[in-house]
């Protein structure tokens, strides 16, 4: 420690010993750099406040209706991208600044002016911005000042304007695909409708509702043909029955002469037959299972009538009138009468149950196609479902982008009101003339220090013995003391005394240099009517 501080001390007197070159260089500097400082031109420095207002009433009374964006978030990205090299090219334009770049490296230079002298200050929370620029000429700086105020407020309506149109042609354009593809998906269902509209649900129910219901009809039909062929089974006993007894008992002769007359009990039933076809034929097809029945049942009454007519007159060629005598009974005819209408719905039972054989056979063996066309139809319902719901998701949308640009122009979620106009002040605002004067005296100082250092350490001295033999190597024998004379004391106490004045001397134009700076009087100016006044 102790070596430390007295390497310190010996640099300190080898610095002390160059003190006259500190004062020197810190004449020199100072002088020269205060003129340079006051031959810096004057910045003025023009602003401007705008405050941007996001909050609306309609804001709240919309919620939910129209599209709400985000303010805050857009406007901190205008400010962010306020400075940007497209924004910086409008401002030159405006203001004619690009009259003046004839090359691209000009262009250059004025944007990075622009860059380094424009600047933006936000209040914080409080959407107060304020744009700033300093210029040696005021009314450019007011200009330019006004061009970037003027990029601020319409940039940011023009910006939220072309993403809202942009989002609305996106939506109508998309909207009339959706269209498209909903017409292509309405035509694919009519086709395979058209297709396979045996297999798809009718008024009838489904494909399992269609099988189930035949099933059903089947066993219905089935048992009331067995319930009519029960019936037939005992009309023919009671007949077989009626035939034993003797035909002739009770009848008189004129009954029997009028049985010579050929006539059948069926002609009744046929006649009715035929009368509930023709009403059937108005409101049903041919392949009605009805009318296919009452068909064949016509037909076996007719084949029966006629068989019947014809075995009439055989047995009345062959033995007499006997048999029509038979017949001539009433209990005997009406047994006749029932058991041909009971054959008749027995034909027609018996039909109806093949028909209904038939169509759940046909049912059954289309279950592989009902699935396929079941699965397919799913399909298209569901993909038309999907393209149904994202068009209307989309209409809703649309219709939401209309009402908020709407909103936006009507009122303006969005508004910008100018606190301070673009001014500039009438005193200059820079350069620092004061804080640059004195580091002119304060860096005058330090390099006249550090040259006295350097010389120091080129000449050195040696103020004892040990430094003396660290530094040479060489024994020091000893030491002979500085014996001063009276005249060499005044002379150095002449320096002492004229290095202090030198130093007080600065200090002092320095201070002067401040109160000029201070009052607001420019020292060149002063300097220029002193030497008027000298030479008057």
């Amino acid at each position: 420690m102790y070596e430390l501080v007295n390497q310190l001390l010996g640099y300190i007197r080898g610095i002390w010993r160059y003190r006259w070159w500190i004062l020197g260089v810190a004449w020199t500097v100072s002088i020269i750099g205060w003129i340079q400082v006051s031959n810096l031109p004057d910045q003025f420095k023009a602003s401007a406040r705008v405050y941007v207002d996001t909050t609306t009433l309609l804001q709240p009374l919309l919620r939910g209706l129209a599209v709400e964006g985000n303010d805050q978030h857009q406007l901190l990205l205008m400010t962010n991208t306020l400075m940007s090299r497209p924004n910086l090219e409008k401002v030159m334009r405006m203001a004619d600044l690009d009259l003046k770049a004839k090359t691209e490296a000009d262009t250059e230079e004025l944007i990075n002016e622009l860059k380094e002298n424009f600047s933006l200050q936000s209040a914080g929370r409080v959407n107060l911005y304020t744009i700033a620029y300093q210029d040696a000429r005021p009314e450019l700086a007011k200009l330019l000042v006004k061009s970037l105020l003027t990029i601020f407020v319409e940039s940011n309506i023009g910006e939220t304007r072309k993403e809202q149109d942009s989002a609305r042609q996106f939506l109508e354009q998309q909207i009339a695909e959706y269209e498209q593809r909903l017409v292509e998906a309405e035509e694919r269902k009519t086709r395979f409708q058209q297709k396979n509209l045996a297999f798809l649900p009718n008024e009838r129910g489904d494909y399992y509702s269609r099988l189930q219901t035949t099933q059903e009809q089947l066993a219905q039909a089935e048992l009331d043909l067995k319930i009519q062929q029960d019936r037939l089974a005992v009309l023919q006993q009671q007949i077989e029955d009626e035939e034993g007894i003797d035909p002739l008992e009770g009848v008189g002769e004129e009954s029997f002469d009028q049985q010579l007359e050929f006539t059948s009990e069926l002609d009744p039933r046929i006649a009715r037959l035929e009368s509930n076809l023709d009403d059937m034929l108005l409101r049903y097809t041919e392949q009605h299972p009805d009318v296919v029945a009452t068909r064949l049942t016509l037909k076996t009454l007719k084949e029966k009538r006629a068989a019947e007519l014809a075995q009439k007159k055989r047995e009345a060629a062959a033995a007499g009138l006997s048999s029509s005598m038979i017949g001539s009974n009433p209990v005997y005819q009406e047994m006749r009468i029932v058991m041909s209408e009971v054959e008749a719905d027995i034909a027609a039972k018996t039909a109806i149950v093949e028909e209904y054989k038939k169509r759940i056979e046909n049912l059954s063996a289309a279950v592989d196609k009902v699935l396929q066309v079941e699965t397919e139809e799913a399909q298209l319902n569901r993909d038309y479902g999907i393209l149904q719901q994202q068009h209307q998701a989309l209409l809703s949308r649309l219709e939401s982008a209309r009402l908020s640009h709407d909103v936006d122009v009507r009122s303006g979620t969005v508004r910008f009101r100018i606190v301070d106009p673009p001014s500039v002040p009438l005193t200059p605002s820079g350069p620092p003339r004061a804080l640059l004067s004195s580091l002119v005296v304060l860096g005058g100082l330090l390099l006249g220090v550090v040259l006295a250092f350097l010389m120091s350490q080129i000449r050195p001295t040696y103020d004892d013995r040990d430094t003396l033999n660290s530094n040479t190597g060489f024994p020091v024998l000893g030491s002979v003391s500085m014996v001063w004379t009276n005249a060499q004391i005044r002379i150095r106490q002449r320096r002492h005394l004229g290095f202090l004045l030198g130093l007080l001397a600065l200090v002092s134009a320095y201070g002067f240099v401040m109160f000029l700076y201070i009052s607001d009087v420019d020292p060149v100016w002063m300097l220029k009517r002193l030497q008027e006044m000298a030479s008057v």
